[in-house]
């Protein structure tokens, strides 16, 4: 397989499985094992849109149980004899060479993924994508000229990794205590983006647009907007530094019991 594969350095690491477990984009030739009509595979290919059972294969990290994962779309490219270009938009964890021998199964003549290559990964497209030559050519610029802007134009801002997510914006009176931990109540929010929902990972973002944490949404976004208190969202893992922003907040005293 080829295609777009995103990688973290330093802080961005934290923020891997934001990305990760957001869809996937390829383009596979399927090739088939016999003769079938175009218009029967258009339409054998509509049956798979939408939420379908894979067994993930022999050789995967993951353990072989019947699982569910949803299709986004198949869209026939082009055809030349048996072999059919399809670009398929897809849930994470979703098994393209599986998703081309049901296609044959259900076609009557058998099918298997011929070739295969990422075009998305989250928010991140293989047109906004760069070759580790051109990262090396940046880094050579860097280090023998001392021009960083190259390097920049290659390395990208963390948060770019969480375009995709549902997020909440903190004041900045909160936003120390969440990068020791605490849990974001009501009165620590200043905004929010629609459609989160209880269970959701969010990200915790500055008014500035800093990542500052990834949690977990206890409410909705219609009750963070209604109620006037509570804990809204239970921080899991903290991007931001420790004294990146003032502290303006009191540890609680330890009881001596």
């Amino acid at each position: 397989m080829t295609g777009v594969l995103p990688i973290t350095l330093d802080e961005a690491r934290k923020v891997t499985r934001a990305f990760l477990a957001s869809g996937k984009e390829y383009v596979c030739v399927m090739r088939l094992h016999g003769s079938v009509g175009e218009d029967k595979i258009r339409e054998g290919l509509d049956k798979f849109v939408g939420e379908i059972y894979q067994m993930p294969p022999v050789r995967a990290s993951v353990k072989r149980r019947l699982r569910t994962r949803r299709v986004y779309y198949i869209k026939f490219l082009e055809r030349s004899g048996r072999n059919v270009l399809l670009r398929v938009g897809c849930q994470a964890g979703t098994y393209i060479r599986k998703l081309c021998f049901h296609i044959g199964l259900l076609l009557g003549c058998g099918a298997h993924m011929a070739e295969l290559r990422r075009t998305r990964a989250g928010p991140f497209r293989e047109e906004e994508s760069v070759t580790l030559y051109d990262l090396l050519e940046a880094y050579s610029v860097w280090r023998e000229e001392g021009d960083e802007g190259p390097l920049r134009r290659v390395v990208r801002p963390l948060e770019e990794g969480l375009s995709l997510m549902p997020k909440v914006y903190v004041r900045d009176s909160a936003v120390d205590a969440i990068c020791h931990g605490a849990h974001l109540a009501i009165p620590g929010m200043s905004k929010l983006e629609t459609g989160i929902k209880p269970g959701d990972v969010v990200a915790i973002m500055t008014l500035k647009g800093e990542a500052v944490a990834l949690g977990r949404a206890l409410m909705s976004s219609e009750q963070m907007l209604e109620v006037g208190y509570g804990l809204a969202v239970r921080t899991e893992r903290v991007i931001m530094r420790r004294g990146t922003y003032p502290r303006r907040w009191r540890a609680r005293p330890r009881s001596t019991g």
